[in-house]
């Protein structure tokens, strides 16, 4: 497959509740769907394989479609599981932009002295953008605002990517902002657009889109390990993601990549460590 073809398809692809007082029901691996591959080797593996696996990389990047249920259902069994394997570092969320930091942080001091929030109020009182759907999120945010390690912002403030728009600019890097990996997102952002995009708001829009995984990429890094990020799958592929932006910035970090993919979408090794196929959204 091009390189182009499989980031449209990840790209174009991503565009009830429990109280809030209890602890969000933990979900049984025998009820998730699909089908697990290591890609390096072919291996069908199970969840609790899989498992195994991740809990032992300091740091995982896991890429969904952001309107698949069953994505974030395996995003809460991550977040349930793993703490069980191993202690947990850190959680980073696309879906929290930095001006969001300083509520999240309150909210969960907050609810390690014992004062929790009704779910309801929850959205008023992170900032929560209209863009990430309350009703897809909401479990996986509340679990991780429990938890004992930190909930943390892998994203830009919409001041930055504006910023970035009237000027562009790309990071410093050789492999992340290689000429094939620009015109890969290029040829994407393009064809999502219908074709309608000058150049200057092309060039824009790839600036943009290689600054918000940079910015992934070093809170990454910065964030207390064993770490896992979650993000759109376009930002979490080898081949145009996050991970060309740890190369180009400490070559020695490796983190694994998981792939939650709808069937149709399947990806290879060069691209992610494991791919999970779920069913498609409805």
């Amino acid at each position: 497959m091009k390189l182009w073809v499989f980031v449209a398809a990840l790209m174009l692809a991503a565009c009830s509740h429990s109280p809030v007082n209890s602890p969000a029901r933990p979900i049984d691996a025998a009820a998730l769907p699909g089908k697990i591959t290591d890609l390096h080797t072919g291996q069908s593996l199970t969840p609790a394989q899989l498992l195994e696996r991740l809990a032992a990389v300091p740091r995982l990047i896991v890429g969904e479609k952001h309107d698949n249920p069953d994505h974030h259902r395996v995003e809460l069994w991550l977040i349930q599981r793993l703490p069980q394997q191993r202690p947990q570092g850190s959680l980073l969320l696309e879906m929290i932009n930095p001006d969001q930091q300083a509520r999240v942080d309150a909210l969960q001091q907050q609810w390690q002295n014992g004062k929790t929030t009704s779910h309801d109020d929850l959205p008023a009182q992170l900032g929560w953008k209209a863009g990430w759907p309350w009703s897809q999120y909401g479990a996986l945010v509340t679990a991780a605002l429990a938890a004992p390690y930190p909930l943390m912002s892998a994203n830009l403030d919409r001041s930055e990517i504006m910023a970035f728009y009237q000027h562009p600019q790309l990071p410093p890097g050789v492999v992340s902002t290689s000429a094939a990996v620009r015109q890969a997102l290029a040829t994407t952002i393009e064809q999502a657009h219908g074709g309608k995009l000058d150049a200057p708001q092309l060039q824009a829009m790839v600036a943009i889109q290689q600054q918000r995984d940079r910015r992934m990429a070093q809170r990454l890094l910065a964030a207390p390990t064993p770490s896992l990020l979650i993000v759109g799958a376009y930002h979490a592929s080898k081949v145009v993601g996050v991970p060309l932006h740890i190369e180009d910035m400490q070559p020695a970090v490796k983190p694994a990549v998981l792939m939650l993919v709808e069937p149709g979408a399947e990806v290879s090794k060069a691209h992610a460590d494991y791919q999970w196929v779920l069913p498609a959204a409805h």
